[in-house]
């Protein structure tokens, strides 16, 4: 499964993007995705997570801010209030929820972890100038 991101770009801080991550030629609406981002220097981290009933999750540094979606198509990311520390290359990632249980990994673990995603993008650049 290729994953394709898109939506990308240079703001301001305090302006909105939204990114979007499409898989062509497959529906993955079964499948749990997240976005990551990793600015230079740093490790890959997680952003957030949906599962296929929708349910989300968020990392405590951009919750209240960003919003993760999904229709049977693609899945979104809706940044608001942007700021300077939220500049970093961002990916989404996939997995079919079987994979975790066969792992025997822990659910609740396995969404922040980037290894616990089969499939990723190439990854989408966002810049926020302060």
């Amino acid at each position: 499964v290729q994953l394709v991101e898109s939506g990308g770009g240079s703001v301001q801080a305090g302006e909105s993007l939204r990114l979007s991550c499409a898989a062509p030629g497959y529906t993955y609406f079964s499948y749990n995705m997240a976005w990551f981002r990793q600015a230079p220097g740093k490790e890959r981290e997680a952003v957030a997570g949906i599962d296929s009933d929708g349910d989300t999750r968020y990392a405590v540094s951009v919750k209240g801010r960003f919003t993760i979606s999904r229709d049977s198509k693609k899945m979104y990311l809706q940044m608001d209030s942007l700021k300077s520390e939220d500049s970093a290359m961002y990916f989404c990632a996939a997995v079919e929820p079987m994979t975790w249980t066969l792992r025997g990994t822990d659910f609740a673990d396995s969404w922040w972890r980037s290894g616990g995603y089969s499939y990723w993008g190439q990854g989408t650049r966002v810049v926020v100038s302060s």
